[in-house]
């Protein structure tokens, strides 16, 4: 299976025409009956040797931590993202396989994260703020090297920690406020991933692939406070919540539409099936409350996926002309 970075790469080695991949798109396209933006297309199993491999290197990976364990713990994580990083050399740099980069990368950077986490004895503030240091350099040199799109997306997450836990330890009193803080480091996720996905409105390169991982990263720390302010899960909502509720829903959709990504969707679902189950419980429906509201929401999100497209382009008609050339295409 040929993905369309592949194409775009056979196009810049003068296999192919630029003209003749942009026919043969559209007539996939065509044939599809949708477009390719709205698609959301990443590389993530190439065949399934992808899924193999991560077998394996999940066994050798989790066996060597195992031997040396003994050791210090430490020194485990630190033989699993050395691990990590010398498999990458084969199956990233020179394989190109899909999975195995994924999952290289989170060990790497989750390991060198837990490596300085278990070899520090600091409070805990201090503690998280040299871990993430420490996993956002590990990112930064991962990408430097391999250059695969959730790199970017990790970097991310880890640099979000790294200030969080940096202002909390300045400043003591920002701990009451951390929900804020995570908040407002989602929406700076936000705007990189923007940055990334105006660079490839055709969302026919890698850049685009970056942009995902960034928007299901930025997409929970956004709106996890958000709603969790709400106090969704303790157990005493009012038709008022269920409304505020099924107001923020919207309105992230309708953020979804535009800017052409489902990831604000899924991060909220959970919130709303929540909220609409406990409302239901309170009503008399205990038992039956999850099933009513997963027919109805079910339903809702396979119309919206169905149409998709048209529903963006009656949205998109309606944005002032700036932000139209700043989202994907409609064609």
């Amino acid at each position: 299976m040929y993905t369309d970075d592949d194409l775009q790469q056979a196009v810049d080695n003068d296999i192919f025409s630029q003209a003749s991949v942009e026919k043969f798109r559209a007539f996939i396209l065509k044939r599809n009956d949708t477009h390719f933006a709205d698609e959301e297309g990443f590389k993530l199993v190439t065949s399934f040797n992808d899924i193999f491999v991560v077998i394996a290197c999940s066994l050798l990976l989790i066996s060597a931590g195992w031997v040396v364990q003994g050791i210090h713990e430490s020194l485990a994580t630190l033989v699993i993202a050395g691990l990590s990083w010398g498999l990458a050399e084969f199956f990233v740099l020179r394989r190109k396989m899909a999975l195995p980069a994924i999952f290289l990368l989170i060990t790497f950077v989750g390991s060198v994260f837990a490596s300085v986490d278990l070899f520090v004895d600091l409070p805990l503030e201090k503690q998280l703020m040299f871990s993430a240091l420490a996993a956002s350099l590990s990112a930064w040199l991962h990408w430097i090297r391999f250059k695969v799109p959730i790199t970017v997306a990790a970097g991310a997450a880890s640099a979000v920690i790294l200030v969080i836990a940096s202002l909390v330890t300045l400043f003591p009193v920002l701990r009451e406020i951390w929900m804020s803080l995570m908040f407002f480091g989602g929406l700076a996720v936000f705007a990189i991933a923007m940055r990334w996905d105006m660079a490839d409105l055709k969302r026919v390169s890698g850049q685009s692939d970056v942009a995902f991982w960034l928007h299901l990263t930025a997409a929970p720390l956004i709106v996890h406070p958000i709603f969790s302010n709400l106090g969704i899960f303790e157990g005493d909502q009012t038709p008022l919540d269920l409304g505020l509720v099924l107001g923020l829903y919207l309105l992230l959709t309708l953020v979804s539409l535009v800017i052409d990504r489902r990831a604000f969707m899924v991060s909220s679902l959970v919130y709303v099936l929540v909220a609409l189950t406990e409302l239901l419980d309170t009503y008399g429906l205990v038992g039956d409350s999850f099933a009513y509201v997963g027919v109805v929401i079910g339903f809702s999100l396979l119309l919206l996926s169905g149409f998709w497209h048209k529903s963006r382009s009656v949205l998109i008609d309606k944005l002032p002309a700036q932000w139209q050339l700043r989202v994907p295409v409609v064609s």
